[in-house]
């Protein structure tokens, strides 16, 4: 089997609930290459500890838990997930070119999608549904999930958990009431305030009780006795009369499930990423503490910027994240190995799991948002859009062309749009007319695809005579060149590699920038890593120069002299990367 041949998941049909998904997981282990990943699509940050690497995985988050099934099924004590809330919005992010003021903003910046919160009811329900299944499979028995979500699609998250955990493995419901500028804008009252389901797996699940120090109102309660003390006279609540209660005694007041005391990530406080929709550490802090112990395994298959990571390393817990977002991979991997050499330059109380790799699942190089995707697909295809178009996306070859959701695979379930709006007046024309041709001639265009969706779309056709193709990209279309590759001049110049040049093409087409007017390509660039000795397999940055905010990269770098095979990866402000070997 090929090792970027995509994999295929086991469902069964099941009749539930009337709007709720229709399929079922039958908990059996997906198909695939006895490999576990394509090994040269690994990078390694810092050494394994107690044999444990954690890992950050860049892909579809439903083919990357299916896989983890193999190794971690049952083993994860927590998990935490920020998922798409359907905001009906697209979340962006600023960028600037290094170096330049705020007085050329307007030439040298602009905003570049990260990623869409826009869909279609059912299509979120299953979307949901179908990683809420294999979070459960992954889940250890006495773990908890939690997930965080707001108004959009509270009531209908909270049915999901209910059919995949059971009403009964309901924990909480807590609310963040969190500050911010508010607006009499709409008649109603402003919105300020998220929420965050916890279920268990079993009713035997690891719990461990937080406390947030007493409120000054609750100290003044307390007098000093002779020795200073301060106590306070209770009624015994088993009857006897009363009791004494001293305050240093009093562990602190228990944490309920109204959480009033974390606001937002401040603009300006250090941990902040410049990535929408970021949580704060202490949010996450306390989940994590309340719900597992030192060394236990945490995971966020909706990354976003590593918050959950970054704190799961510094409370010594051991963690698996992913993202289908090349910013979240680039974001996550330079807060943990700041939050990593942090760590490491202090001596530690306790064990910190600070080594992790980074893998990039199915080579999803062009993902940094699914709608430019969509457009790199049309254009390197050579397919004829249909800009006005509800069913087709355009014609390639004499055939009618839908393109399905390319940040991940293509499911049963995504044929539904296409079956609603089809013509189906002309087929039976067609039909009556040429009974022994296809009514219609389609292509159905994916990133991997559930192995029976052609002969879905076929069984729901069964009254046309249709023919079918599926073009699965990742499969078929694997060497096909979505974007314009970056361009670099590295040299070794005695004892030094020098990069003399860089120019990531996709990032100076947004910039309108042409390469005679690049005054310094280090403006341009986030991060340089090298790997001074590549076994071609696995890169091991032994220099890492990720610069300040407005800082640089230095572009000049001694070699060692024991070096070998150079590797060298340099990422722009896009988060995209150029990597060459210099030998």
């Amino acid at each position: 089997m090929n090792e970027r041949e995509q994999l295929s998941f086991d469902f069964e049909q099941r009749p539930t609930i009337k709007g709720f998904p229709e399929l079922r997981w039958t908990g059996k282990r997906p198909y695939r290459s006895t490999q576990y990943y394509p090994a040269q699509l690994k990078e390694t940050y810092g050494e394994a500890q107690d044999g444990w690497m954690n890992k950050i995985f860049w892909g579809d988050n439903l083919q990357v838990m299916s896989h983890l099934l193999k190794e971690y099924r049952g083993k994860i004590k927590l998990i935490y997930i920020d998922p798409p809330f359907d905001s009906k919005a697209d979340y962006k992010k600023k960028i600037n070119v290094k170096g330049v003021g705020k007085a050329e903003s307007d030439s040298t910046s602009f905003e570049e999608k990260q990623y869409g919160d826009i869909w279609t009811n059912d299509e979120y329900l299953q979307f949901m549904y179908e990683r809420l299944i294999l979070l459960k499979e992954l889940l250890a028995e006495d773990g908890s999930i939690y997930l965080h979500c707001d108004w959009h699609k509270s009531a209908f998250l909270r049915m999901l958990l209910d059919e995949v955990f059971g009403a009964n493995c309901f924990r909480n419901e807590i609310v963040w009431s969190y500050f911010g500028f508010k607006r009499a804008t709409s008649k109603k009252f402003p919105q300020k305030h998220d929420l965050i389901y916890s279920y268990t797996k079993s009713s035997e699940y690891t719990w461990n009780v937080q406390y947030k120090p007493h409120s000054p109102e609750y100290i003044k309660r307390f007098k000093k006795d002779e020795n200073g003390r301060l106590y306070r006279d209770d009624v015994n609540p088993t009857g006897g009369g009363t009791r004494i209660i001293y305050l240093d005694e009093v562990e602190g007041d228990i944490i309920d499930s109204v959480w009033t005391d974390i606001p937002p990530v401040n603009p300006v406080a250090k941990e902040r990423q410049n990535y929408p929709t970021q949580k704060p550490e202490a949010l996450i802090e306390r989940i994590i503490q309340s719900a597992s112990n030192a060394g236990d395994i945490i995971f966020d298959c909706f990354m976003g910027s590593g918050t959950t990571q970054a704190v799961a390393m510094k409370l010594g817990r051991r963690f698996i994240g992913a993202d289908i977002n090349l910013g979240a991979i680039q974001t996550t991997t330079k807060r943990l190995l700041s939050v990593g050499a942090e760590l490491n330059s202090v001596e530690q109380d306790e064990q910190k799991y600070t080594g992790f790799e980074v893998y990039n699942v199915n080579n999803y190089d062009f993902f940094r948002n699914p709608v430019e995707a969509r457009d790199l697909l049309i254009e390197a295809l050579e397919i004829q859009p249909f800009p006005q178009s509800k069913v087709w996306d355009g014609e390639l070859d004499g055939r009618m062309v839908k393109i399905m959701p390319v940040n991940r695979i293509a499911t049963k379930a995504d044929l539904k749009e296409l079956l609603a709006n089809l013509p189906y007046n002309s087929y039976e024309k067609r039909k009556e007319e040429t009974p022994n041709q296809p009514v219609e001639r389609m292509t159905i265009v994916c990133m991997g695809h559930e192995p029976d969706l052609k002969a879905s779309l076929e069984q729901e056709l069964s009254d046309y005579k249709v023919d079918v193709q599926i073009l699965d990209v990742l499969r078929d279309k694997a060497d096909l060149q979505l974007k314009r590759e970056s361009e670099a001049e590295i040299v070794r110049e005695g004892n030094k590699l020098v990069v003399r040049a860089f120019y990531p093409m996709n990032l100076m087409q947004k910039l309108s920038l042409q390469k005679e007017y690049v005054e310094d390509w280090r403006q341009l660039v986030d991060s340089i890593m090298i790997d001074w000795n590549y076994d071609g397999v696995v890169m091991q940055p032994a220099v890492i120069d990720i610069p300040g905010k407005n800082e640089m990269v230095q572009g000049v770098y001694t070699i060692p002299e024991d070096a070998g095979t150079i590797k060298i990866k340099i990422t722009d402000l896009l988060s995209e990367s150029l990597e060459t070997e210099v030998r």
